[in-house]
């Protein structure tokens, strides 16, 4: 019996070894921790399909999705511009119209215009709201809106497409008196321009589609970097230069994109200019908010160090616009005028998904003269302003059109 018993317990000693006590050590297999535990990442190799229970002591924050993993009716995206931004628009009224068909005026008008409605008081509340909609501003839409309703009710319009047209040529009388392009004058020798704006407007973009513009006309001319703020700013113009083989005159590498003294660099710009006979001087200027009195200020520095060279300087006064900034743009113009007593405007951005109803309440409050609009990328996308095509690329050719 005793022999019995040991072969018993020899046979039973190797399970009783596999299955050791919580006190008794064990010697970690192969892969296996020292503390004889698996780390998260052998479990994970050897589960792959299990997935893994969340974090709890730092969860990590959400990321995004790729672009590619999400169907694209998931993303909420502006519409993209119905014409090819590298290819110069058309000439003439078309070009205007290809390009202005997207704003929100053109949308409002061309949906309500397209229903075919009734001439009555419904309508005219409908045309007031596009209006409005459109950043035309309050005073001039009910300007316009009042002479329709009395014009209706004289029995003016035979049917909508006459009220059409009627707001048609009240939109044209209202641009027509600030439609006024820019004149060089041939006495002004350099006749000069100094552009200014908020920041972000497009305004060293639009020095350059200028410069080439002027030497396009034969002309001699010069440019003055005067964004001393801004280093990229700089080599922009610099680049624009080299681009249409003009001069640049800019301050010194030590000095570029650290607050430089604008007015140096327009002193400096125009006594080249004027000892070169250049024809035409642009100078550049930091893009500064028209709340920021300091450098405000600083612009009637500008003209008053240019007046000492030449008691005309600057003969143009030209501030770009942001034709998508609504009717900020009104308090932004106001600021600049009483600063610098601006001449000319420049409107950009007008095409893609701008209201570009701004520009009627410039042109009623203001009666500055608009010299150019922005409708493209292009350098020939910067258009000598014309009244009547940009109303007639913001309403419909007739109803249902």
């Amino acid at each position: 019996m005793v022999p019995t018993m040991v072969s018993f317990f020899r046979r039973k000693k190797p399970d009783a070894a596999a299955a050791p006590t919580a006190d008794a050590p064990t010697q970690p297999s192969v892969g296996q921790s020292p503390s004889g535990r698996y780390s998260v990442e052998e479990l994970a190799a050897a589960f792959p399909d299990v997935a893994s229970p969340p974090a709890t002591a730092e969860p990590e924050l959400p990321v995004a999705p790729e672009a590619t993993n999400v169907p694209p009716s998931a993303i909420d995206v502006a519409p993209a511009p119905a014409f090819d931004a590298t290819v110069p628009a058309a000439a003439g009224k078309q070009g205007w119209r290809d390009r202005l068909r997207g704003s929100g005026f053109a949308r409002s008008f061309g949906g309500l215009f397209s229903r075919h409605p009734k001439l009555d008081d419904d309508l005219l509340d409908e045309i007031e709201t596009a209006l409005l909609t459109a950043d035309v501003g309050v005073t001039a839409t009910s300007q316009l809106v009042e002479g329709l309703r009395k014009r209706m009710k004289a029995r003016e319009f035979a049917d909508a497409n006459a009220l059409l047209a009627a707001l048609r040529a009240d939109l044209v009388g209202m641009l027509q008196p600030v439609s006024q392009p820019l004149r060089i004058d041939p006495q002004a020798r350099p006749f000069v321009i100094l552009t200014v704006g908020v920041n972000g407007v497009g305004k060293t973009t639009t020095i350059g589609k200028l410069a080439k513009r002027f030497k396009d006309e034969g002309r001699t001319l010069m440019l003055a970097a005067g964004d001393t703020f801004r280093a990229a700013a700089v080599a922009q113009l610099q680049v624009w230069g080299e681009r249409n083989d003009v001069p640049v005159i800019a301050q010194g590498q030590h000095t570029i994109g650290k607050g430089g003294d604008a007015a140096s660099v327009a002193f400096d710009g125009l006594q080249a200019a004027k000892a070169r006979g250049i024809e035409v001087l642009i100078a550049d200027t930091a893009g500064r908010l028209h709340t920021q009195q300091g450098l405000m200020a600083e612009l009637g520095k500008i003209r008053r160090v240019l007046g000492k060279l030449d008691a005309n300087a600057p003969h143009e006064v030209l501030m770009v616009i942001d034709g998508t900034t609504g009717q900020n743009a009104l308090s932004q113009l106001r600021q600049f005028h009483a600063a610098v007593g601006v001449s000319g405007l420049v409107v950009t951005k007008l095409d893609g998904t701008a209201k570009g109803g701004v520009v009627f309440a410039l042109a009623r409050e203001f009666g500055i003269p608009i010299r150019y609009a922005g409708i493209g990328e292009r350098p020939e996308d910067l258009r000598v302003f014309d009244a009547q095509a940009f109303v007639d690329a913001l309403l419909p050719e007739s109803l249902g059109a």
